[in-house]
């Protein structure tokens, strides 16, 4: 009888198993645009959206060819359902099309014959913004595939000012970047760059009808062309044309950190203290290379304007650096006056070199290319390229969601916590598991092929290679104890050191292509080119003189300043402090005559250690939120309630954000930068799942089911937190449910009410009664990759998919973070937002001044303008999220994102600190563990952890004179967001 019923159960798991096998994690989905396209096997982006170009170009190749002479120009008055304006900013044609907010253009285009075409286009941008207009293209209604629904009409970036301003210290500046206000011509590419050529549609012989949506940006729409791909010749065909052409006898020098123009605002001037570069000066530091880190991307272009003053066939050198992806070369592609003059200048390799080299464009045997040159003025344009690895790139994407997919069919068998001592039999249930293992390695061995192929000998030794080994060797070890594998997840797909996790870095380093340029020569073969590298004299002379140098030199260090200069210690990099020095001693110190000293602060606690000793600065900024309240209850930070004018500054800041910052209803800093927790969702896969947008918690848990039936899910902030779990992820679900986490008068805490334990039973729900992932080691990819298309997250993933995921940025968006629903049909929407924070101190002699230079640096224009220099010179990962609401409506960033954040923060609460608040804060994370892991009784939990907590209280209580003997002797007052909104109020009168 027992047998027959361990055998029962046994045939029921393997049946539940095999249905979750059987539902498919990924959907096959067709290419089909009419009887355009056929259907296209995929397994990318879980396959919910169309397939990847790559496949579906391979797939028509297999039918079709190349469309062969043939350029159909479609004008703008041909278009259909379009908005034309005459304001056409001189355009060819009188009338163009508008393309903005969401509009559509459709046109009607005859080709001669079935074939495979590209899309140009001529656009003009309609602001100085940094966002970059963008459309998507339709064949017949239907996007053939995954990449064209992001085509991108790059802005054209240009320094303000031909020469270097200097600062103070005698230091050239970064100069102001412009939009060049002209018409440009654009083509239809791959928005990741990664194709090394335009698009190709299959177009149909006879009528084809196109449509353009615009998904971002503004622009003018001029004529549109549907052409033959361009045939480039090899250097053989190519040189034959010039046999006769002539070699002119020249040595041109241009300085690379002078382009004409770029493709992006962030490819900037370098400053390298190096003799072997030009310019070069001991005491300072000039602007005498171009790129590195902020030339990296694939498809980032820069173009400089070329003379020559003779007609012929030139060579040219490039005075290069590259030394971050050691024994990895990396990637150009040159065109001359717009066009690739021979097939040999795509994807040209540059070879990693630690010092300075001259590489002269040649072919794989040596020798030097010759291009032809007319006589007079050029365009010369280099193009990041990452398409010689892009193949890598594909498998390495793949791979990451089917090792996904196996951790979560492994996690639907075991639970979220496989018992260590079980012993599973893990291919009785996941058959193809070992399969599936041998298939990866497979694959990788033949990525290690191509990257032979790409990189040479350097291969094994690279970055790239010794990843790869290294991924091999970890999914053979997995593959040699499948039944091991439902406890060794987090070397799996889990843990930061897992396979995913690998998997995801070695696409990022496949990805980058940086290269350092100092100059360039055109010259002719028998030029001697100056020297790259300085001989060991000048160096050990030049290096002599700098070390003698540093000791008169205090730029940004926190060391003696002037009496009457205001000194700033600031807690970020010397990139965000250089720019903050420009900024100030441009407009506040030439507006106030107050000098200002901003220094790089390297460590936070340097300013405890500061006070203590009286050297601590006037004022501090970038601060966590935290650290001015334990100054504060000591007595060294600023009551800036004090300064008449407090209420009329605070206006522009959301109320619930100077809740760490106040003490007994004092306020001791300003907000600097702000979070924000709002919901992301991939629009493609709930739309293709017909899954609504929740907006309140019960609208997550009725859509989980069908998340969880497709192999998906919902991220909660809690997953992202491997140990303890932090106020800014747990306090939420109190605020949300009408609880608190203290009592009224400070003295205890209140998560035991029974509004606050319904809200931390629903933060245990979702894990143990939902199955909400219980750790997830980084959404960004999870997200990216669409095993977690939607979840409550933060800034910091804003930011990385707007600058670091170009492939699905028309397919996702935010909205408000899910509340509960309250009586009244209001819902709470409570979520903390804690950023950085600035301080005046208590011991500093200006304080008038200090609270001038706070004002000024945390105004509207300021806040505004540095946000924008910031994104405009370092590129769109420095976005600057200010705590500043009407600077934040400034930003250049998406208006429906600043809206829905704007909406968000209407809800912000930050947790307020207390004496021993940090106590509060480990013991609802123990009531997380207890419940979550080991089954404990939420009630029981709560009341635990509330003896724990109201004990260590009264005990800080006592230690800052708060109580004696175990009575109050002074009242604590609790912040209130009602008693800051009370101040603004009082102002709004006056």
């Amino acid at each position: 009888m027992m047998l027959k019923a361990r055998l029962m159960k046994r045939f029921l798991v393997v049946m539940m198993i095999a249905s979750i096998v059987q539902t498919p994690s990924v959907f096959s989905v067709a290419a089909t645009n009419d009887t355009t396209y056929e259907k296209v096997e995929t397994s990318s982006e879980n396959a919910i959206m169309e397939p990847a170009y790559e496949q579906v170009l391979a797939s028509w190749k297999q039918s079709v060819k190349d469309a062969e002479f043939y350029t159909n120009e479609v004008m703008p008055s041909a278009f259909k359902k379009a908005a034309l304006t005459v304001n056409n900013h001189g355009y060819e044609q009188r009338e163009v099309a508008m393309l903005a907010d969401g509009s559509s253009v459709t046109l009607d285009v005859t080709v001669p014959s079935d074939g495979l075409y590209t899309i140009g286009f001529d656009y003009f941008k309609l602001n100085d913004g940094l966002i970059n207009p963008e459309f998507s293209i339709a064949v017949a209604g239907k996007f053939p595939f995954y990449e064209s629904r992001r085509i991108i009409a790059p802005t054209i970036w240009k320094n303000k000012t031909a020469n270097f301003e200097t600062n103070k210290y005698g230091n050239e500046l970064i100069p102001e970047q412009v939009a060049v206000a002209k018409w440009q011509t654009g083509i239809a590419e791959d928005p990741n760059y990664f194709e090394g050529q335009p698009l190709q549609y299959l177009l149909k012989k006879g009528t084809n009808r196109l449509t353009l949506t615009n998904t971002a940006g503004a622009m003018l729409l001029g004529s549109v062309r549907v052409e033959a791909p361009v045939v480039t010749p090899d250097y053989v065909d190519y040189q034959k044309e010039y046999v006769g052409a002539g070699t002119p006898r020249e040595l041109l020098t241009y300085e690379a950190e002078q382009p004409k123009t770029k493709n992006n605002s962030y490819t900037r001037p370098v400053a390298k203290k190096d003799i072997s570069v030009e310019p070069y000066d001991t005491k300072r530091l000039l602007l005498n290379t171009l790129g590195g880190d902020s030339w990296q991307s694939s498809g980032q272009s820069v173009t400089y304007a070329v003379k020559v003053p003779k007609s012929g066939n030139y060579q040219l050198s490039f005075k290069v650096l590259q030394e971050d992806k050691p024994n990895s070369p990396v990637f150009r592609t040159v065109k001359v006056d717009g066009v690739i003059p021979f097939a040999e200048l795509a994807h040209y390799r540059f070879d990693p070199t630690s010092t300075w080299e001259n590489q002269t464009l040649s072919g794989k045997n040596g020798k030097p290319f010759e291009i032809y040159l007319e006589e007079g003025k050029h365009d010369l344009t280099l193009v990041a390229d990452a398409s010689p690895v892009a193949p890598i790139i594909l498998d390495l994407k793949n791979m990451m969601l089917e090792v996904g997919d196996l951790g979560l069919s492994v996690k639907k068998l075991t639970g979220n916590q496989p018992d260590a001592a079980r012993d599973w039999k893990l291919e009785e249930y996941l058959p193809n598991v070992t399969k599936q293992f041998d298939g990866w390695i497979r694959t990788l061995k033949e990525d290690q092929k191509r990257l032979t192929k790409v990189y040479g000998e350097s291969a094994k030794r690279s970055t790239e290679g010794v990843s790869l080994a290294l991924i091999i060797d970890k999914l053979k070890k997995l593959k040699a104890e499948p039944d091991k594998i439902p406890t060794r997840l987090s070397e799996l797909s889990e843990g930061s050191s897992s396979v995913t996790q690998s998997l995801g870095d070695l696409q990022s380093t496949l990805e980058k292509q940086p290269l350092l340029m100092d100059r360039f020569y055109v010259h002719d073969g028998k030029a001697n080119l100056p020297k790259a590298k300085a001989s060991f004299l000048k160096k050990f002379g030049s290096k002599s003189k700098e070390f003698f140098a540093s000791f008169t030199q205090d730029t940004y260090s926190t060391t003696d300043v002037d009496a009457d200069t205001i000194e700033v210690w600031v807690s970020r990099s010397q990139q965000y402090v250089e720019l903050m020095q420009n900024m100030a001693d441009s407009t506040f110190t030439k507006e106030t005559g107050k000098k200002v000293k901003f220094s790089v602060m390297p460590n936070e606690q340097k300013l405890i250690l500061a006070n203590s000793g009286n050297q601590q600065p006037d004022v501090a900024l970038g601060v966590s939120v935290g650290t001015p309240y334990e100054l504060a209850i000591r007595g060294a930070a600023t009551d800036l309630t004090q300064f008449s004018d407090f209420k009329k500054v605070i206006q522009d800041f959301s109320p619930g954000a100077f809740m760490p910052m106040m003490v007994d209803n004092k306020v001791y800093a300003l907000p600097e930068t702000q979070d924000f927790y709002v919901q992301f969702y991939r629009k493609d896969i709930l739309d293709k799942l017909k899954i609504p947008v929740p907006d309140t918690w019960n609208d997550v848990t009725g859509i989980l089911p069908e998340l969880q039936r497709n192999g998906l899910s919902y991220f909660v902030p809690l997953s992202g937190s491997a140990g303890s779990k932090p106020f800014m992820f747990t306090a939420p679900f109190i605020y949300q449910f009408g609880g608190d986490l203290y009592a009224d008068d400070g003295m205890s805490a209140a998560i035991d009410s029974e509004e606050s334990v319904a809200g931390l039973k629903f933060m245990t729900d979702l894990y143990s009664l939902y199955s909400v992932p219980l750790q997830v080691p980084n959404f960004y990819h999870s997200f990216r990759y669409g095993t977690l298309p939607v979840g409550i997250s933060n800034f910091e993933t804003y930011v990385k998919l707007m600058s670091a995921a170009p492939e699905i940025a028309n397919s996702w968006d935010i909205s408000v973070h899910p509340g509960v629903s309250q009586q009244d049909g209001s819902i709470a929407r409570w979520a903390t937002g804690s950023g950085q924070s600035a301080m005046i101190f208590d011991k500093s002699e200006k304080q008038d001044a200090s609270w001038e230079l706070l004002k000024w640096w945390m105004s509207t224009k300021t806040q505004s303008d540095f946000a924008t220099n910031l994104q405009t010179i370092y590129g769109p990962e420095y976005m600057w999220n200010t705590a500043n609401l009407e600077a934040f409506k400034e930003l250049p960033w998406p208006e429906k994102h600043k809206t829905v954040i704007l909406e968000q923060w209407k809800y912000l609460k930050e947790v307020p600190k207390t004496p021993g608040s940090y106590m509060l804060e480990r013991e609802i994370s123990n009531v997380w563990t207890d419940t979550v892991f080991y089954g404990a009784n939420i009630r029981a939990a709560v009341d635990s952890s509330s003896i724990i907590v109201d004990r260590e209280i009264r005990r800080k209580m006592e230690e800052f004179g708060y109580m004696k003997d175990g009575k109050v002797v002074k009242p604590y007052i609790v912040p209130q967001i009602e008693t800051v909104e009370d101040w603004m109020k009082t102002d709004e009168k006056k």
